[in-house]
């Protein structure tokens, strides 16, 4: 079977057919059992529906402060899953398949097999439960990446979760253990905690380690009461029984709790594929090799998305399928594949968010740079929160009034953090940007008013 494109991965390569290719024949390959990719099924999506309850369920818990007498009895584990999966993502899932199988899609052809290179733009997968070869005249891997499992673990034996099952749970777990401590190990912690699980937390290196120092400083320093945490051990052992999960550390401590949630970082599917067949490199990290293009390294195999990107989230694998998009249907007016200003925000308790330098990396950089860090709790919106924790930490250029960084820890941080996206998209002068519009009084924002006024730039007084 021959087809005109071939897409690997039904994630944000499923967004690659747009009305340009209706007349192109089009095969999508895709193994999961749900159709649809990572995070509309087991990632950013449902998570962010889980950590809303997490968030409600600790603003009750958490409410004296304002003056308010309210408690956090217990979370109905079940109905949450119903909400999440069976009454909505599952339903997009399924609708999502179905539609790329339907009447509406003549030239989309589904398969839903393993895809492996056999050969230059020639894979082997299964159509209807049979073994098939087809080919394609451009193919495009969009296949995603996969939890790691650490060899202690995986030789151990033991019976473990990661992000593909732990949201699927039939009950909640009294307690659980999760090994990590970074983006997925954060929000589990904040979700499980939140809803009454004891959470214990094992991680070789501080939590949230790539963050700015400051922020990451008082990050670790607010979780550390909040959570059973083991920072700085590994695992030597792991066993367990009908009921537990026991971990014994490297200091000789066990630790044991009703389930074993694996957070311990994501690694590229490229691996699984054959690609030395197809002529397709992949690099020291696992990742295959594309150029600034998302040209592979095989004539007419490209590559987006966590396969191949160093930059592991979904609004980056949209924008590169977009970019890769452009450049299939304008082969003389490419454009590079967007690594600029790449923006992350993890939502865990407090919510953190963070675009372009740490002050570090400014200061080694060679930049003469100015640093502010603000409280929350200066502005009038963080006297009506009683925020005495959260901060928006900026880093920016002296000389120029450019923004180099932007880091934010506290209640909608995520949000706040997207007009400095655009400050530095656009490459705005923040003297500008802190007198040439309004900041509406008081609402948050005025926190990175606030911040911008306070880096040691020379501001108009007018």
């Amino acid at each position: 079977m021959h087809f005109d494109y071939i897409i690997i991965g039904s994630g944000s390569g499923n967004s690659f057919p747009t009305p340009e290719f209706d007349d192109a024949s089009i095969a999508i390959i895709d193994k999961a059992p749900r159709f649809g990719g990572t995070c509309l099924n087991n990632g950013c999506i449902p998570t962010k529906m889980y950590v809303v309850a997490a968030d409600t369920a600790r603003a009750a818990a958490n409410s004296e402060r304002l003056g308010i007498h309210t408690t956090f009895e217990d979370a109905d584990w079940p109905a949450i899953v119903d909400r999440v999966f069976a009454n909505r993502i599952d339903l997009i899932s399924r609708g999502g398949e179905e539609y790329r199988r339907g009447d509406e899609c003549p030239n989309i052809t589904l398969f839903d097999g393993h895809a492996q290179f056999t050969g230059p733009k020639t894979l082997s997968t299964t159509l209807d439960g049979k073994d098939v070869e087809i080919t394609g005249d451009s193919i495009v891997i969009a296949a995603g990446s996969r939890p790691f499992i650490p060899p202690v673990i995986a030789d151990s034996g033991v019976p473990y979760l990661t992000n593909e099952d732990v949201m699927r749970l039939p009950e909640q777990p009294e307690s659980i253990t999760i090994l990590g401590g970074g983006f997925i190990a954060m929000e589990f912690a904040h979700v499980f905690q939140s809803l009454g699980t004891h959470v214990r937390i094992v991680n070789r290196s501080p939590l949230m380690r790539h963050l700015d120092a400051d922020i990451h400083d008082r990050f670790n320093a607010l979780a550390a009461p909040r959570y059973e945490t083991h920072i700085g051990r590994t695992v030597s052992s792991a066993s367990h029984d009908d009921n537990s999960v026991t971990l014994t550390l490297d200091d000789g401590t066990a630790i044991t709790s009703s389930a074993l949630l694996v957070a311990t970082g994501r690694i590229p599917n490229g691996d699984q594929m054959n690609l030395s067949a197809g002529g397709v490199e992949m690099d020291e990290r696992g990742r295959v090799v594309v150029d600034k293009h998302g040209r592979t390294t095989a004539d007419g195999v490209w590559a987006l998305g966590d396969v191949s990107s160093p930059h592991m989230l979904k609004h980056v694998a949209n924008a590169e399928l977009r970019a890769v998009r452009h450049n299939i249907l304008n082969p003389q007016d490419m454009v590079p594949m967007p690594h600029e200003h790449v923006p992350s925000a993890v939502f865990t308790y407090p919510q953190l968010a963070t675009v372009g330098m740490t002050e570090a990396e400014a200061r080694d950089a060679g930049f003469d740079a100015t640093t502010k860090i603000q409280n929350y709790g200066d502005v009038a919106y963080g006297w009506a929160l009683e925020d005495q924790d959260s901060v928006v930490k900026l880093v920016a250029d002296k000389q120029t009034g450019r923004l180099l960084g932007a880091h934010y820890m506290g209640p909608q941080a995520s949000t706040l953090i997207q007009q400095l996206i655009t400050v530095m998209a656009f490459d705005l002068d923040l003297r500008d940007v802190a007198r040439k519009q309004y900041w509406i009084h008081p609402a948050l924002p005025e926190v990175t008013e606030n911040a911008i006024l306070g880096l040691d730039l020379e501001f108009p007084t007018v």
